[in-house]
């Protein structure tokens, strides 16, 4: 039996009753305490602050306890990014609304599904100043494409899992991927086909 999908919005714990079972707080830790750099590094690029993303990687955990009953097992980190999500859509409905922008049916069409762009691997840039300048180009992505991007090429997940922590179609994770690269392109030199970075991992928990 799969896990249960984490509504769209996550209500907070303070509505939940706490958990105490000391069995189930080992489980939680063992299960998500793994994905501690993957939470923050998508926090990271959703909020675009270190600060504020270390905010949101903290409430996105306190939410994955109060919902660990819904976890059934196997690879936690899909489900846990998905709180993440979450977590992190509250947080820029009420900072940063503007950057939450829908988009229609029709801004991925004649983009393909497979083929060539959406199947592309991007490759390694070494030099450490094509890095950043990559980063600065992710970083300005509508975040739709960022999104796809970021659980593609950093965090290496695969189409069914982004499809699910995103909730959209796996035909729709592909084109926004394709249009996400063309997109990095555009905003690169012309020679340059990008890899992405991820975030160095820090230290987010507060003392």
């Amino acid at each position: 039996m799969g896990n249960k999908p984490c509504p769209a919005r996550v209500e907070p714990c303070t509505t939940r009753p706490l958990v105490t079972d000391p069995a189930l707080l080992h489980r939680f830790e063992q299960a998500a305490l793994p994905h501690l750099d993957a939470a923050y590094n998508l926090a990271r690029w959703m909020t675009g602050n270190s600060d504020d993303a270390k905010d949101v990687a903290q409430e996105a955990f306190l939410r994955a306890l109060c919902y660990f009953g819904s976890f059934r097992g196997g690879d936690a980190r899909p489900w846990l990014l998905q709180i993440v999500r979450h977590t992190c859509f509250a947080w820029m409905r009420s900072n940063h609304p503007a950057e939450l922008v829908a988009l229609d049916d029709e801004d991925e069409q004649g983009l393909p599904e497979r083929g060539a762009i959406a199947e592309e691997p991007v490759n390694v840039l070494s030099r450490e100043d094509e890095r950043a300048q990559v980063n600065r180009a992710l970083a300005g992505l509508p975040f739709p494409y960022r999104e796809v991007l970021v659980l593609r090429e950093i965090e290496d997940l695969s189409y069914r899992e982004i499809a699910a922590i995103a909730d959209i179609p796996i035909g729709t994770v592909m084109s926004r991927l394709a249009r996400g690269r063309s997109l990095l392109r555009e905003a690169l030199a012309p020679d340059a086909r990008p890899a992405l970075r991820s975030v160095p991992a820090r230290r987010w928990e507060k003392a």
